[in-house]
């Protein structure tokens, strides 16, 4: 499936589950040139209510991750399509915690309401280089450095993002980089994103959009709800309301979730 550019190998858990992979069995899958080639392998499945749906996600270096937005996205139109959940609204259970998700939008779109997102914080102790602006961090179910460029086009993404996301400041997990440039209006954003576990560019992030959204708003550059657009010209959209404290509740993050091919692995 693919959630606006980003592309997974989705699997059916009551078929497989996750206990018999290996981290090499995730790498052969989602290696490019020699597998089926993905961002990261899902697996769907019941989830501990009747109704409830169970999202596990790993990155394509076989690293588990807690949450992926796009994966989440996907996950709920699948859902639907193994009649595992309700298009009107279901539970998605996922390392990140519980949450609300959608798929009745006439458009193919699928919707995921997140969890709260604490106040982004700005970043003073990495050095910007030619042409950043400023960088913050957010958390949305990972760790996501939002830095504002005045060119998005001009930035080596492989090289720059590669050395953010190993930056010491940002833990020893380090964070997934998201560059951001506004388009047209204020409403519209640019983004790219290179993403830790995948260990380069990837065409969209969902929870990517998600930080970086709240992080517009919050620096007065950009009022929501926002529209991002990723590397892969599709639409993320991101509504929230903030708060007096800066944090921001009732998170939507709406985009696509598109079947692209079954398949059987062996």
């Amino acid at each position: 499936m693919t959630g606006s550019g980003n592309d997974f190998v989705m699997v059916d858990a009551r078929t497989s589950s996750p206990s018999e992979w290996t981290p090499a069995d995730i790498q052969a899958v989602c290696a490019r040139r020699t597998g089926v080639g993905a961002d990261g392998i899902v697996f769907i499945g019941p989830g501990t209510r009747d109704g409830d749906v169970r999202m596990v996600y790993f990155n394509a270096d076989g690293s588990r991750a807690a949450l992926c937005g796009n994966a989440a996205l996907c996950s709920t139109r699948l859902a639907v399509q193994l009649g595992l959940g309700n298009s009107l609204g279901m539970c998605l259970e996922t390392d990140a915690g519980p949450f609300e998700v959608r798929a009745a939008r006439d458009d193919g779109r699928a919707e995921l309401r997140l969890a709260s997102v604490a106040a982004p914080t700005a970043v003073s102790e990495i050095a910007l280089a030619p042409g950043e602006v400023r960088m913050v961090l957010a958390k949305v179910g990972v760790p996501h450095l939002i830095v504002c460029v005045a060119d998005l086009d001009a930035v080596d993404i492989e090289q720059r993002g590669r050395t953010l996301r190993h930056d010491a400041t940002l833990g020893a997990e380090g964070a997934n980089v998201n560059f951001i440039a506004a388009v047209r209006a204020p409403s519209e954003w640019r983004m790219r994103t290179y993403e830790r576990g995948v260990e380069g560019e990837t065409l969209a992030c969902g929870t990517g959009a998600v930080a970086a959204a709240c992080a517009i708003d919050h620096d007065g550059l950009g009022p929501l709800p926002l529209t991002l657009w990723t590397k892969s010209g599709r639409r993320l959209g991101i509504r929230a309301h903030k708060l007096p404290d800066g944090a921001y509740e009732d998170v939507w993050l709406t985009g696509e979730a598109q079947m692209v091919f079954r398949g059987v692995i062996i």
